[in-house]
């Protein structure tokens, strides 16, 4: 209406096209995100937003995608220091003979810088959130706080000893204590995270999930990573991974399954019925060899599915585009179908699907008023996405990290024209050069 005052935001931010992922897909091209502080107050056309906003700072990406902050739904950040330390193994030969081993030197130093160098690997690719299993998870934690990135952490409990919590009882009252801790934190949640059937006893695995249910939050673990687990778990306990979780009462809408490879028709039924999520990584599950996980059939069941890399030392990178682009063709190789997980559902997998799997779809994975301002723009100014004819398609089959322009979390920019601006990048690159001369 002519005349009437316009409202005040703390950021406008516009660009050539919106991809919103909001319960409608809408897109607008041009289009507009305003935000009050850390919440968004509206999407929609660019003239529109201008017309009604008056912002404390305007961002203008003329050639700029906008779409909602890439999650990356299972990783184990600070393995950026083991990024190529064992490459071309199967799973449990660099498993026991290399990560375990290596890992039993950790300390908490090693973890904080270690999950530094991975937030701005995962900053500078778009990703906006990222659920962290790893030792020392009380690091993780203040990292992440520290370089304003959003994230999902939790201890990783096995049977056995671990450097950081010692015996396996403690590692049960250190997570306790996490959740105690980061309760209420904006940015930081803490999940319940046995590592997998094959490393925790029934009894472990049931008291985590005790745990878990006692402060209403997500119980994480590798399941159905490969035939193999498959098989001894069917040997010991006489059922599939997932239907030993069944058995113990752990297989609910709390469950986030790590992987979930190998998965049985019977194992499809059951992760329906029970509203557990699954968090694929195919990048890391090709490299190791462990299979082509059956997302076509998971989605077509209705299981929520997120994306993840899983850790630099099986992937070896943690850009949640170039996952996306993999996802998407590894689906229709699976199935020898071009229609399968099309680009617009590989990106919902990075987005909605990672925030529903972890317990986050009313906070963020879309772009709609209430949400969080977690928000990544693309420049689309280049010769790879030039012309664009459907941005989805490019984004999926055509971008990549490097393409990534400005990211904001939370309403904060903490990427702004390719440069970090939550902390300084040039001391974690020395100190990661440091630890890594250490571990020789």
């Amino acid at each position: 209406m002519a005349g009437k005052e316009k409202e005040s935001v703390s950021l406008l931010i516009q660009g050539a096209w919106v991809l919103t992922l909001n319960q409608r897909r809408e897109v607008f091209a041009p289009g507009a995100v305003a935000l009050k502080g850390e919440e968004i107050v509206a999407v929609g056309p660019a003239a529109d937003l201008k017309a009604r906003y008056r912002a404390a700072q305007v961002l203008d990406y003329p050639q700029g995608l906008i779409i909602p902050g890439l999650i990356n739904a299972h990783t184990h950040a600070a393995m950026a220091l083991f990024r190529g330390l064992a490459d071309d193994l199967p799973l449990e030969e660099w498993l026991n003979s290399h990560i375990f081993p290596a890992e039993r030197h950790l300390n908490r130093d090693f973890v904080y810088w270690g999950t530094k160098l991975a937030v701005a690997e995962m900053l500078l690719s778009g990703t906006t959130t990222f659920c962290d299993m790893y030792l020392f998870a009380d690091a993780v934690a203040q990292a992440a706080a520290e370089c304003g990135i959003r994230a999902v952490v939790g201890e990783v409990l096995y049977d056995f000893p671990s450097p950081n919590y010692g015996p396996p009882a403690a590692g049960l009252s250190f997570s306790e204590g996490l959740c105690r801790t980061w309760r209420g934190h904006p940015l930081v949640r803490v999940a319940i995270q046995p590592h997998a059937v094959y490393t925790c006893s029934p009894d472990l695995l049931q008291q985590c999930g005790e745990l878990a249910d006692k402060y209403d939050t997500r119980l994480i673990i590798h399941l159905s990573e490969t035939q193999k687990e498959v098989a001894d778990c069917e040997a010991r306990y006489g059922a599939t991974p997932v239907g030993h979780l069944h058995g113990l009462g752990l297989l609910t809408s709390r469950l986030v399954a790590d992987h979930a490879v190998a998965l049985t028709k019977a194992d499809l039924e059951l992760l329906a019925a029970s509203g557990a999520g699954v968090a694929h990584c195919p990048e890391s599950n090709m490299k190791l060899a462990s299979g082509i996980a059956p997302v076509g059939e998971l989605l077509s069941r209705g299981v929520p599915v997120g994306l993840g890399t899983d850790g630099c030392a099986s992937n070896n990178n943690l850009d949640l585009l170039q996952e996306m682009d993999t996802a998407a063709k590894l689906q229709k190789v699976r199935y020898l179908d071009p229609t399968v997980l099309p680009a617009p559902a590989a990106l919902e997998l990075a987005t909605r699907g990672s925030a529903r799997v972890l317990g986050l779809a009313r906070e963020v994975g879309a772009l709609a008023p209430g949400m969080k301002g977690d928000l990544v723009v693309i420049d689309l100014d280049q010769p790879h996405l030039t012309p664009i004819y459907d941005p989805y398609s490019h984004l999926v089959y055509a971008a990549g990290g490097a393409d990534v322009q400005t990211v904001l979390v939370h309403g904060r920019v903490v990427v702004q024209d390719r440069l970090l601006m939550t902390f300084d990048l040039e001391e974690t690159l020395a100190r990661a050069r440091e630890l890594a001369r250490e571990m020789k």
